[in-house]
Order: C-alpha cells, then structure tokens, then sequence
C-alpha cells in the first residue's frame, strides 16, 4: 500500500488492536488529512467513513481547533488540577454540563474512553459508600458490549475476544445479554421493535443476587464496536425504570454516541432516558486532543462530595486530567459543534444515510445491515474457513479506490463525520457496492 523505501523502521511500535506481523508486511500509512479526506503516504486522497475512530466528528484539520491548541500551547501547557486549576478546566467542565440533559451537571475529566468508564463505576462504588450502601459493589454489564480496555471496562465489556487473554478480571460483575437477534431483527433502520422485553433479565439478576449487592448497570446506548445494535424500542426506558425500582444507578457509555452521532448532543436525549451518569470521550475534541469526561447527576456529587472541607472528598484522577491544552481542544470542538449546527444536520442526514446503506441489501454475502444516525454496519457470511476474511478484504480493496472504512470481524463500520455531503454519501455506498458485488 505504501513504498518500502518512504517508511521508518516499524520494528518497535507494539500497535494496538493491529495484527502487527501482518501490518507491517503491507502497510498503510496516512501522513495528511483535511476536511473529509485522509491523505496517504504519496499523496493519494482517501475518503473518510469512519470519521478517524468514530471521533473526527466536525472533519480533519479544523483550522479553528488547531489554532486553539497552538495558542494555549504557547501560553500554558501543563498545570495540574490536583489542589490547583486553570480557566480553562472550569469552563469546559461548566459548558459541558450546560450541554447535558437533566441534572447531569458536574464534569470529571479523564484522558479517554477507558479511563472515563473505570472513573464512572468507583464514583458509583463512592456514591453508595457515601449513603452507608457500602455492600453495592456489583456491575451489570452487557453481553458484546465494549467499554474500553481498563480492568473495569474490560471487565464489564462483553466481547470475549477482548477478555479471554487476561484471565480473571474484577470479580463481581455480571452481564445482561445483549440484545441482537438476527431473525427479528435483520436489516434493521433505528430501533428494532423486537426486544424490549431483554430488560425484563436485569430483574433475574437482580433476584439472583439482590439489589443491595448491585451498584450500578451499564450500557452503550447503541452498541457499537461490536457491529452497531441499536436498542430495541423502550428497552433502555425500561432498564431505566428497573435501576430506579432498586436504587441501581445507570450509567450510560456514550464515548461513541456523544457529540452528534445519533442527531443530539447525547443519545440519552434521542432516547429519552436520563442515565445517573454519561461517559464520553472521541468527540469530546473532535479526536484532536486525547481527553474523556464522565458527567455525573447532581445527587451522586452531593453525596460524595461532603464532610470537612480540607479533606479530598474522592480520592481519584489523573496526571492530565483537565489538561490545559485538552480544553483549549474541546472548547474549540463545542463552538464547531454548536456553530455549525452539525447536530442537527447529523439527524438531517439520517433518512439519507439510511436509505444509501440499505440499497445494499441483496448483494452477494451480505447477511445484514444496520442503521441509526450517522451510523451503519454490514455483515457479512463467514467465508468458510475463513471467518473475518471478506470484511477485511472490502476494507483493502476499499482503500485501493479512495474510500476508508474500519472492520470488526465479519463487519463493516461506518460513522462518517458530521460534515459528510449526500454526494459523498453516494460515493462511499457506491464504492463499497462495487467491492461487495466483486467479492466471493
């Protein structure tokens, strides 16, 4: 893919979720990228559709972002908000609660996805020892549910891939099932009607091991790096009405579904349910700056945050937490997001979107696709003996005609950028028909 002669020495990188022997047998390497294109090693354009990893939400190289970082950069770029602050840390943490539905109004900030889901379950943890609950220490997770690569993440996480490599994780911790049945629910446009009823399982784990053990429940609102599973219609209202019958707090992993991918700022307003806390990172800042948050409803701060005032009310953070030049980063994000309307056209687009992916439907192997927002997944047959083999070769020979798109398993992903026009819409279906048409 890329010239031999052009590359550094590959050796030393250990890359994350990468078949590296087979990586750097035929790289791909990407130097530039503006707008809605990456630019490879050679200068070949290559059209953007996983808005880089499910992040670059308002598209590459935004002039106004870089600017922001640049400027903070030269005028202060690390202080610690450890028993000091910064500006800046205080007025993002308070436009993001702004931003927030409900009485999620208080912001603790992290340095990804997986740092924000392991602060969200110890707030939990925190909160019930604060009200003398100290015996909820229980997570429900879910079934193909992925919420990062921290231990407690990993732990509440779902896709067994992920988790067989490290043995016993966090003990424990349960697991709802997850919610895909492709005989109900094939070629699904939003939310499936089949399914609400699996919530109906989180009360048989609640009888098995009683509400008083169990902290808290979470979920992606959608499902998405296991193959995109939107929530069968009323399933997450009710989990919401079960956690509230049992004093079970709900905690909504919103890293990829935050920031306009489903047409709001949250998907907990799409859904209209309210979680105890939202997790969130990717968009945060348009992938620009690594930074997580974890937005937490004003009972749980309450709480915790209490008894004499020298004392440290949670002992947790993180060396970058509220990072100067990360919330120089996310401000710019928010004035894009805001300013450009870019959630709105998220759900603008949808029907487009939509209609594009499933004119697929019907092309050689192709055994399901799903769509809700600005994203889709097509699955594909196994290929006998070869499970995985024709998602990875649409993504190969994708790339050779200008078009990037990401895998998991026998998946195709897609979750353009927010700025993302119809015709290049037409243009990224167009090609992956092409492709899926050609494979055997």
């Amino acid at each position: 893919m890329t010239a031999k002669h052009a590359l550094p020495s590959m050796n030393a990188l250990w890359m994350p979720f990468t078949a590296n022997r087979r990586y750097k047998r035929d790289p791909i390497m990407f130097e530039a990228a503006h707008g809605m294109h990456y630019v490879l090693a050679g200068g070949r354009r290559v059209l953007d559709a996983t808005a880089g990893l499910w992040c670059v939400n308002a598209g590459h190289g935004r002039e106004s972002i870089a600017d922001a970082i640049a400027a903070q950069s030269r005028k202060l770029q690390y202080i610690s908000t450890f028993q000091v602050g910064h500006p800046l840390a205080f007025e993002f943490a308070e436009r993001l609660a702004d931003l927030a539905p409900g009485d999620l109004n208080h912001v603790f900030f992290t340095n990804s996805g997986s740092e924000s889901v392991d602060t969200a379950l110890k707030i939990a943890l925190a909160y019930h020892k604060a009200l003398g609950n100290g015996g909820r220490t229980r997570f429900i997770g879910r079934e193909r549910a992925y919420h990062g690569t921290g231990f407690g993440g990993l732990s509440v996480g779902g896709i067994g891939v992920h988790r067989r490599p490290f043995g016993h994780l966090l003990p424990g911790v349960d697991h709802l099932p997850h919610t895909y049945d492709h005989r109900q629910q094939a070629f699904s446009n939003g939310e499936p009607s089949w399914g609400a009823h699996l919530a109906e399982d989180l009360v048989r784990l609640i009888q098995l091991h009683d509400a008083s053990t169990i902290a808290a429940v979470i979920v992606e609102p959608v499902a998405g790096s296991t193959g995109v599973l939107p929530p069968p219609a009323g399933y997450l209202k009710r989990l919401r009405e079960i956690c509230d019958q049992h004093g079970i707090l709900l905690i909504f992993d919103e890293v990829i579904t935050a920031f306009g991918r489903l047409g709001h700022a949250f998907a907990a307003e799409r859904f209209g349910v309210q979680p105890d806390l939202i997790t969130c990172a990717k968009g945060l800042t348009n992938g620009a700056i690594p930074m997580g948050a974890v937005i937490v409803d004003r009972k749980i701060h309450e709480a915790i945050v209490q008894g004499p005032e020298n004392s440290i009310e949670l002992p947790h953070g993180y060396t970058y937490s509220g990072h100067p030049v990360a919330c120089a980063a996310g401000l710019a994000s928010l004035d894009l997001y805001l300013g450009e309307r870019l959630f709105e056209r998220s759900a603008a687009l949808e029907t487009f979107w939509a209609d594009r992916a499933h004119a697929l439907k019907g092309l050689p192997n192709i055994r399901d696709i799903r769509t809700i927002g600005l994203l889709a997944a097509i699955e594909f047959e196994p290929r006998p003996g070869g499970p995985g083999q024709r998602a990875y070769e649409t993504m190969r020979k994708a790339l050779e005609k200008g078009l990037l798109v990401r895998t998991s398993g026998d998946q195709i992903l897609l979750s353009p950028p927010l700025v993302v026009r119809e015709d290049q819409i037409d243009e990224m279906f167009g090609v992956l028909a092409d492709v899926v048409a050609a494979l055997d």
